[in-house]
């Protein structure tokens, strides 16, 4: 049961964790590897945006890693708590938002609420000025509860 729980709350708080990595580190210091995804090559699949995913990985890992070498299930919990966030920011912004992968299609006020939120974020192309950071917790006012629309993001 405890393992269930460190393993919810790592991946609650991971969002916090995603938002502050992304407005201060990639809209920070390493602008330089986040650059390409605002804007993207045409020809190339992948961004360097993309090595971000090892911030996250090698923690996830570790703490599987060292969880199950020392029979501690919460460590390894909260490291499979890291990892299912990066499978969710995986699914979300690759899949849904970005259709960097065309295999699912979803229409619904929370997805369209991300897509708007994202695509917010988006206008702005440069390091300074932008806004809604967070992938999964976005501002209310993208969500229209009452209607479905079909947005996409770039």
């Amino acid at each position: 049961m405890h393992s269930l729980v460190v393993f919810l709350l790592t991946f609650f708080f991971i969002e916090f964790a995603a938002w502050s990595m992304h407005k201060y580190v990639m809209h920070g210091f390493f602008w330089n590897l986040h650059q390409d995804h605002h804007t993207p090559h045409k020809n190339r699949w992948w961004q360097l945006n993309d090595s971000f995913a090892l911030f996250f990985a090698v923690p996830s890992f570790l703490s599987i890693l060292l969880g199950s070498y020392w029979i501690n299930p919460l460590w390894a919990s909260f490291g499979y708590g890291i990892m299912a966030y990066g499978f969710a920011y995986f699914f979300v912004h690759e899949v849904i938002i970005h259709r960097r992968l065309k295999f699912l299609k979803f229409n619904n006020w929370y997805v369209n609420g991300l897509v708007e939120a994202h695509r917010d974020h988006h206008k702005n192309r440069h390091k300074q000025g932008c806004e809604n950071f967070g992938m999964l917790i976005v501002p209310l006012r993208y969500f229209q509860w009452n209607q479905v629309t079909s947005h996409r993001s770039q």
